[in-house]
């Protein structure tokens, strides 16, 4: 029997029996309006009213359908009972008056086919079960229990052929309009060309998001674990020699994890809670207040470090626009990384806010640059220092972030990191005062 009723008739059934439920109150709206206006209070003793009534219940769902819920759960629905593929059908509210427009339609056929199969759905098999009685009830066969059957006579025996055709019918019929819905459902609430671009807008935020948590990680979590692996090392080396670089570097080291733990909790904040801020998280490092601390870890790990500053540069980072100082940041934290890792030799460092004049516009930016004498190579194989590195790559995202570059690789026998991060905004210009 199975094989002969088509697959997932029972849910698309009850999918139609669910939009006629949700018609019956437009419908006794709709009642009640024309019982008024007829001067029949009884409207459902009359057929022409009772589908007038349906006519006229059709336009008041039409109308709500431009509410928001109703796509969304029009598409649950579907997905759920029609057997209809997700992939095939809009996520969320309609987004612009089309995907409203074929809503309305999709919202209507549902609820008006859905009633009339429920209509039938009601009044069909309690017909069809007297039908299969009368032969075996003489009362129904001498019309006793109400007026008579046509198909009494003989005994009666050609009524439940009659009762089996109605029962078949009706089966036909959902099957039928269940079919049509499904069929229609990708066409009236499939995706539309803005749903498709919401989607791919949600897709690259979300990547967004997992890139700028991975690149924090990396260069929190990184970098600490490169500067205390080179501080304990150094502080091991010395520690007979210099017990006082030692207890630096010991020193160093508890600063590095504790500066870290704070970092990582916050990072794990923001796929806790998203990106909402919370109140206990550590602030994100910034120029101003974190290079010095930075500087000195690194040094206590055995690199020195020469920063090369500019009259008045130190006390203007302050104004630094606050993504531009935590960015430049986590730069200066990746280039002082991978010196410590692959490079030899002191770093200069040299930051500064630099003028340029292009055309009618005067540019301000903040350029970072770093250089340090770079590894030797293993023996055989290629050089230890590359471009393709994680970190360089996240310190390229962060500069075009902000519209800047950075440009790393060897330079006349040295290794340099050359990071330019334009600040946006005249004002800004103002702040720093001449130029270069």
């Amino acid at each position: 029997m199975r094989r002969l009723l088509p697959a997932g008739l029972g849910l698309r059934w009850i999918h139609q029996i669910l939009g006629g439920a949700l018609l019956m109150p437009y419908f006794l709206l709709a009642s009640v309006a024309i019982g008024t206006a007829s001067g029949n209070g009884d409207v459902y003793s009359s057929l022409p009213l009772v589908l007038l009534s349906y006519a006229a219940a059709l336009p008041m769902v039409a109308a709500t359908a431009a509410l928001p819920l109703v796509r969304p759960l029009s598409v649950a629905a579907v997905r759920a009972m029609c057997r209809v593929p997700g992939e095939r059908l809009a996520e969320g509210p309609a987004r612009s008056w089309a995907a409203r427009g074929r809503t309305g339609v999709w919202w209507t056929l549902h609820l008006g086919v859905g009633a009339l199969v429920s209509g039938m759905t009601l009044a069909v098999p309690p017909m069809a079960v007297v039908l299969l009685a009368v032969p075996f009830t003489p009362a129904l066969r001498r019309g006793e229990l109400g007026a008579g059957l046509p198909l009494s006579q003989g005994g009666g025996y050609a009524a439940p052929l009659l009762g089996l055709g109605m029962l078949a019918g009706l089966t036909l019929v959902a099957a039928g309009a269940g079919a049509l819905l499904a069929r229609v459902a990708p066409v009236l609430l499939g995706p539309t060309g803005a749903d498709r671009l919401a989607a791919a807008e949600e897709r690259a935020a979300d990547l967004a998001v997992r890139n700028r948590l991975a690149r924090e990680l990396h260069d929190a979590v990184g970098h600490a674990l490169s500067a205390v692996t080179l501080q304990a090392a150094a502080a091991r080396r010395v520690l007979d020699t210099d017990p006082e670089f030692a207890r630096e570097a010991l020193a160093a080291i508890e600063d590095t994890t504790r500066r870290t733990v704070g970092e990582l909790d916050a990072v794990l904040g923001l796929l806790r809670d998203g990106d909402a801020a919370r109140p206990d998280a550590a602030p994100a490092p910034v120029l101003h207040t974190d290079l010095e601390p930075l500087l000195a870890r690194t040094r206590a790990a055995g690199t020195p470090v020469t920063v090369h500053r500019e009259p008045g540069d130190p006390g203007h980072w302050e104004q630094l626009p606050a993504i531009v100082s935590r960015e430049a940041y986590r730069i200066v934290q990746e280039g002082l990384n991978n010196a410590m890792k692959h490079g030899t030799g002191p770093v200069d460092l040299t930051v500064a806010v630099r003028h340029r004049t292009e055309g009618e516009h005067r540019m301000s930016a903040l350029e970072i640059d770093m250089t340090n004498r770079p590894g030797r190579a293993p023996a055989a194989g290629p050089p230890q220092r590359t471009t393709g590195g994680r970190g360089l790559r996240g310190t390229a995202e962060r500069a075009a972030l902000l519209g800047g570059t950075v440009q790393a690789g060897p330079d006349r026998g040295l290794w340099r990191l050359h990071a330019v991060l334009p600040l946006a905004g005249a004002d800004h210009t103002a702040a720093y005062g001449g130029g270069r």
